[in-house]
């Protein structure tokens, strides 16, 4: 959706760039109906450059490089992400099988308790906090990369607001100028 909004606020800026370019022809325009004397003055003045055409009719955007990273990264890891996610994965009865305590490390066994049960709840809490941890990891890149396409998108919309005021300013101003004519 962020991303979307962005490529919404380049086409806004672009449409506005081509506003203010067609008032400055418009302003010459008018130069010239007005006097003689703007007609020669806008014979001699360079006239204003002409913006490039948009390539398909759609600007192209691009969202920051930290979102797109922490998009692609995290749907690489949904899959896992869904496997391992105990609301999303298919229950499985074999909780009570405490044979996969034995395929712990031997360095990591001594760190758990020498029951066989309470040994394998260590390794389940383990196993959750590592699936947290990465949850958490994933989270975090995420909000990390919006937060930078919002800040880009701020300051967007702070040069899209001074592009506008200007331009309604100088629209002002040649309507002032035709209503005389």
């Amino acid at each position: 959706e962020l991303v979307r909004q962005g490529e919404a606020l380049k086409r806004t800026e672009q449409m506005v760039d081509k506003m203010d370019q067609d008032l400055k022809t418009s302003q010459r325009h008018i130069n010239s109906i007005k006097s003689v004397w703007g007609g020669l003055v806008n014979y001699f003045k360079a006239k204003p450059p002409e913006s490039k055409p948009e390539q398909n009719g759609t600007p192209e955007y691009y969202a920051n490089s930290r979102l797109k990273e922490a998009m692609l990264s995290s749907k690489e890891q949904e899959s896992k992400y869904q496997e391992s996610h105990p609301n999303l994965r298919k229950l499985d009865n074999s909780d009570n099988d405490f044979s996969k305590a034995d395929l712990v490390s031997s360095v990591q066994r001594d760190s758990y308790p020498k029951n066989q049960h309470l040994r394998a709840y260590h390794q389940k809490i383990d196993n959750n906090l590592d699936e947290m941890s990465s949850g958490l990891s994933r989270l975090k890149n995420l909000a990390l990369g919006l937060q930078t396409e919002i800040d880009e998108q701020d300051d967007m919309l702070d040069r899209l607001t001074k592009k506008v005021e200007t331009l309604d300013v100088n629209i002002k101003s040649t309507d002032k100028k035709v209503r005389q004519l």
